[in-house]
């Protein structure tokens, strides 16, 4: 197993903050083929081989993601992929 770990400080509105998480996961999804739903604040993914969380506080977003064997392999370009999402929306 191999964890992610990326905390963001924002400066946005939490419903703000909620939105543009949203376009971080629907960018995950689509390019990883993960699903996803809010939980609260906390927007949980998954799909074979990988579970996260998104979590959404009025200062910060804080992604955490545990990867199955076979995807420790490209935690790098998993962990880019999520660092460019979060610069998108968070910049």
């Amino acid at each position: 197993m191999s964890n992610i770990d990326i905390r963001r400080k924002h400066a946005r509105p939490l419903k703000d903050a909620r939105a543009a998480v949203e376009r971080v996961a629907e960018h995950i999804a689509e390019k990883f083929d993960v699903e996803y739903g809010w939980n609260g604040n906390t927007m949980d993914f998954s799909r074979g081989g990988v579970d996260g969380h998104i979590a959404v506080t009025g200062k910060e977003v804080h992604v955490t993601a545990t990867l199955g064997f076979l995807l420790m392999a490209i935690k790098g370009p998993i962990e880019r992929e999520i660092h460019r999402y979060l610069d998108q929306e968070f910049g």
